[in-house]
């Protein structure tokens, strides 16, 4: 089988796929994905959505109404991109907790995602039907559920696929290694991500891994590896579709190392000011992935500044009706707490959930949370 991508682009020589350029020029004709103007219309209203809901839950939050939260700002290109090259009806994401633009595309719904952040963990349940687990908050462990998956869709013959992604930090980890170990060894058909955003956390890559790029750690596995320009939605797209088709096939895994850029703060409890060295952001900023796609649907004539207004505000009535929602429903029981490690409570639980009802009844202005 001869692919556009495929062993074309050889990460030891830190190479990568483009095929836009930060002013939406193609500069690549000839790795041209198959995506019509109208699903391409479609990928960046899913990017500009999950923008308005990082900027909508960043405003609720610094009114002290919301949780600490993460974003996806920056990153949207490439999460759009690989969750829209999926089989949604067969296939499976893991993510980790930086990955709304992907949950929104698989069809997790916006009010779950603002009910999480609320702290109300059932916020992380998707709807039936949707094939995504719940955020990961401890970095790698979704590498290792994705694995489990991709065993048990190949031992009980099915066609579908496991997809999981993390950060460049993530790929320090060394559970991340240990799940891609056991993946090859049974050649599983999964996909393992990085979206390498350039910092995890305050620490920057160059200080977490003297490796040339995130892409070429998959050697040790003998797991097969790309690099991608992550805020080219259509690099980031055509690359997936080619990786899909690979696994799907009986390839075994594959690593896809998306280059991007965390244009946001770790969290909106963090700010970045004091670590990032000054000039970085706005060096960053004409390569958001929004602004590359945005010019070149308007270069096509099918976009323009009306339209972007109109959806933005749009999509900023649909968050501030789901957040409504949120707020009438967020809270939750203290029996939650407990009642879902064991079928049925041991006796040692019942007594602490006695202890904390008592407590919280005499003092009820010591519920609180991570702001």
């Amino acid at each position: 089988m001869s692919y556009k991508y495929l062993n074309q682009f050889n990460p030891f020589k830190n190479e990568s796929v483009k095929v836009m350029d930060k002013d939406g020029n193609i500069i690549n004709k000839s790795l041209m994905p198959e995506v019509s103007d109208e699903e391409l219309l479609e990928a960046y209203k899913m990017m500009n959505k999950s923008r308005m809901l990082d900027v909508y839950q960043n405003k609720m939050q610094r009114q002290g109404r919301l949780l600490s939260f993460l974003t996806s700002t920056g990153q949207e290109a490439c999460e759009v991109a690989y969750i829209n090259a999926l089989d949604k009806k067969t296939d499976h994401y893991a993510p980790g907790y930086r990955n709304s633009a992907a949950w929104l595309t698989m069809g997790q719904e916006i009010r779950n995602i603002m009910l999480y952040w609320s702290g109300n963990e059932a916020g992380g349940r998707a709807p039936d039907g949707v094939n995504l687990l719940p955020p990961n908050i401890v970095i790698g462990t979704q590498f290792s559920l994705a694995t489990g998956l991709a065993f048990a869709k190949k031992y009980f013959g099915e066609n579908g696929i496991a997809v999981t992604s993390t950060g460049d930090g993530g790929m320090s980890e060394g559970e991340t290694y240990e799940a891609m170990n056991f993946a090859k060894l049974h050649e599983l058909p999964i996909i393992f991500i990085s979206e390498n955003n350039k910092w995890s956390i305050s620490t920057p890559t160059h200080e977490q891994t003297k490796s040339i790029n995130m892409a070429v750690k998959a050697v040790a596995t003998a797991i097969p590896s790309i690099k991608v320009d992550g805020n080219d939605y259509l690099a980031s797209f055509g690359v997936m579709q080619e990786v899909v088709q690979y696994v799907r096939s009986g390839g075994g895994p594959f690593f896809v190392e998306f280059d991007t850029y965390r244009l946001g703060a770790h969290s909106s409890s963090d700010s970045p000011d004091s670590y990032r060295p000054k000039g970085e952001y706005e060096e960053h900023v004409p390569y958001d992935p929004l602004i590359r796609v945005k010019a070149y649907l308007i270069k096509k004539g099918i976009w323009d500044e009306n339209k972007q207004t109109s959806l933005d505000e749009e999509q900023t009535q649909l968050m501030a009706e789901e957040f409504k929602w949120v707020e009438a429903n967020k809270n939750y029981g203290i029996e939650d707490i407990f009642k879902y490690q064991f079928a049925e409570l041991e006796d040692d639980h019942k007594e602490q959930l006695a202890e904390a009802k008592e407590f919280f009844a005499k003092h009820p202005n010591s519920i609180g949370g991570h702001h």
